[in-house]
């Protein structure tokens, strides 16, 4: 299903594989368990999954979208959710999905959900998305460095993105970074 996704755009190809790592270690750092680990990884491989909805005149844009095309990129969230709960075995990751764009500070979508309302799967899906694309490369923006992204990151913490997230992701960012 993730590789559905991707395959469709060739800008994004391995972004859901790429949240998924991120997320995974950002669940780790924090002392997710095994089982908690697993349901992450698996939201964060479909958290796009509702892009299939979404026109490839939109997907493939080298511009921004309009606001009419913004409204229909939001509903990926829902449909993703959908198209997860019809798989009663992935029925824990409908809520991770449908709120992974949410922001803590509640001005984000589909609920406007706010700080721990959150599901903190969605919460940690939120910082990996949004680093990931910020450092590969889109038709419509230049790629960042991870350095930039961080400061990104941190300088949107409790706006958009879960603080404590946040630091932790920078922090095990920096840690990988020092030892290579």
């Amino acid at each position: 299903l993730a590789a559905t996704v991707d395959a469709r755009d060739p800008y994004t190809y391995g972004h859901s594989k790429r949240v998924a790592e991120i997320a995974v270690s950002i669940g780790k750092a924090i002392g997710m368990s095994d089982e908690e680990l697993a349901r992450l990884n698996a939201a964060a491989l479909l958290h796009d999954i509702g892009k299939v909805g979404v026109p490839d005149s939109i997907l493939g844009k080298l511009e921004p979208p309009t606001a009419e095309e913004w409204a229909i990129i939001r509903r990926h969230c829902a449909e993703g959710a959908k198209i997860v709960s019809y798989v009663r075995e992935l029925d824990s990751l409908v809520p991770i999905i449908l709120h992974h764009h949410e922001w803590y500070d509640g001005t984000g979508y589909p609920h406007g959900l706010k700080g721990m309302d959150i599901p903190i799967g969605s919460r940690i899906i939120s910082v990996a998305d949004a680093f990931d694309t910020m450092v590969t490369i889109r038709p419509y923006r230049q790629t960042v460095s991870r350095t930039e992204a961080c400061e990104e990151l941190k300088r949107c913490a409790g706006e958009q993105f879960d603080p404590k997230l946040v630091e932790v992701w920078c922090r095990v960012l920096n840690e990988i970074a020092t030892q290579r």
